[in-house]
């Protein structure tokens, strides 16, 4: 079986256009891979941030409250003092 040279050239180009079509096709694969990677941190960031920003605002509630509570103890400090130096 011999090929002449016409052939042997149209193989090795068939070749070629299928390794090619192979090596895209293997790319493509593996950006779309790594774009789904890449959405999926993005994703957990999101909620990351998200879950932060109900943890700040929990935060900011129970201090406003503590503050609240503070207030109201200085001023019945401020009375218990106020009836015990009238007492004296």
């Amino acid at each position: 079986m011999s090929f002449s040279w016409p052939e042997v050239i149209f193989f090795l180009g068939v070749l070629v256009l299928v390794t090619f079509l192979i090596s895209v096709v293997t790319v493509g694969m593996f950006e779309a891979r790594k774009s789904r990677r890449q959405a999926d941190a993005a994703d957990d960031l999101r909620r990351l941030v998200q879950r932060f920003e109900e943890l700040a605002q929990a935060t900011t509630e129970a201090q406003q409250r503590m503050a609240a509570d503070l207030a109201e103890l200085r001023a019945r400090t401020e009375s218990i003092e106020r009836i015990l130096r009238t007492v004296e």
